[in-house]
């Protein structure tokens, strides 16, 4: 058995700064002591699969992330894992407990999962080893699991055991209330604009110092196809995770942060919009291009007709949202949100439908993460055109 303090040290020591998860009786130790180390960060994700977006955008802004969560939530884990981390090249030291261990009893929704965690975990591609649950065992685990992800770019994982770390008590801040958030409805009413036309505007306002995430389909390829940047990510996977990925940027970076994202996205992860109002990170614009359809599949509509996404964003704790459905409105609540305290969100209906002659991101995935990295990385100029700064 060790303690959570010998494993943040050792962890420390081997470059791990950031973590995120969701609580797992297994991990309560763990958890509790990241917690108290005020040195350290961890955000308390809504899902394991935005945990894993988070330590992903965290990874780009220069952090070395741990993501930990519970075996039973390892399916939620595994969109991301498949579809973000693999394709873009992007590890992080993945803690999974092993409820449902075979020969130990457990709860009978542990049942499955505890068979086939391992098996999961190696069809995924991941490489993986038992948690290190001796003090002489942290420091080589801590170096093979580093030289594993520096060699292949590509998540490792712990399979850990109950009682493995021992009992740590929780030090933790209780969170403080914030004044209300204010919201403006600029609607007008008339005919939508394209997506296009929406993004041309952005590209047109924004300058070359602002970090932007775009979600998965159509979004990610117009705005490569207008203007292709290395300060933009474009996700070709991992739906709804966009938001989460900029929430782990902006968390890190005292750069500008935009995350264009979708209806359908943002459903699939709507969650991420209580985590973000919790965290409040100032520099985070969410713009949510809501076109009422699945696009990229045939155009089946999403439930967004009915939702009141500027509404949900106030509730979870944004601090400036707009309701529009014009260029001109789009335009107006962009310039609002320079000099406001975020996060700020921008819910704009616009109509279905895409450019002629959309282009796909010719730069592979693992390159464009990169590229972004790197950008992150920059000295950032102290006077940005377009800003979303603490009032």
């Amino acid at each position: 058995m060790i303690t959570a303090d010998d494993f943040i040290a050792h962890a420390t020591r081997a470059g791990f700064d950031f973590y995120t998860g969701v609580p797992c009786s297994y991990l309560t130790p763990l958890i509790n002591g990241v917690l108290s180390d005020r040195a350290l960060r961890y955000v308390g994700a809504a899902s394991e699969g935005e945990a894993v977006a988070i330590a992903a955008g965290a990874w780009l802004a220069g952090r070395r992330t741990v993501v930990m969560c519970q075996n039973s939530g390892l399916g939620n884990a595994v969109n991301p894992l498949t579809s973000l981390n693999a394709p873009f090249a992007i590890p992080t030291l993945f803690i999974t407990t092993w409820r449902g261990r075979p020969g130990e009893p457990d709860e009978p929704q542990h049942e499955v999962m505890g068979r086939i965690t391992h098996d999961l975990i190696g069809l995924m591609g991941l490489e993986q080893a038992d948690f290190p649950a001796q003090p002489d065992q942290l420091g080589p685990a801590f170096v093979h699991a580093v030289a594993r992800m520096e060699a292949t770019s590509h998540p490792f994982a712990w399979v850990l055991r109950k009682g493995e770390v021992a009992d740590a008590d929780l030090d933790q801040p209780s969170p403080q209330p914030r004044a209300p958030g204010r919201r403006e409805d600029v609607r007008e009413g008339g005919a939508r604009p394209t997506r296009s036309a929406v993004l041309q505007r952005f590209l047109d306002r924004t300058d070359e110092e602002t970090a932007v995430v775009a979600t998965t389909g159509k979004c990610g390829r117009e705005l490569f196809t207008l203007a292709d940047r290395p300060q933009h990510i474009y996700q070709v996977g991992s739906m709804g995770g966009a938001s989460g990925m900029a929430l782990g940027v902006a968390l890190n970076t005292a750069r500008k942060v935009v995350v264009l994202d979708g209806d359908g996205a943002a459903l699939m992860k709507l969650g991420a919009l209580a985590t973000i109002g919790a965290y409040a990170p100032s520099n985070l614009l969410h713009i949510l291009l809501d076109n009422g359809v699945h696009d990229s599949t045939g155009g089946q509509a999403t439930v967004s007709a009915t939702v009141d996404f500027a509404g949900v964003a106030l509730a979870c704790g944004y601090a400036y949202v707009a309701s529009c459905d014009s260029a001109a409105g789009f335009e107006e609540a962009l310039a609002a949100c320079t000099g406001a305290s975020g996060p700020c969100l921008i819910h704009i209906r616009i109509a279905p439908g895409s450019m002629d002659r959309l282009g796909r991101p010719t730069v592979k995935p693992a390159e464009v993460a990169r590229r972004f990295k790197a950008f992150l990385a920059e000295t950032t100029p102290s006077a940005p055109r377009i800003a979303v700064t603490v009032s």
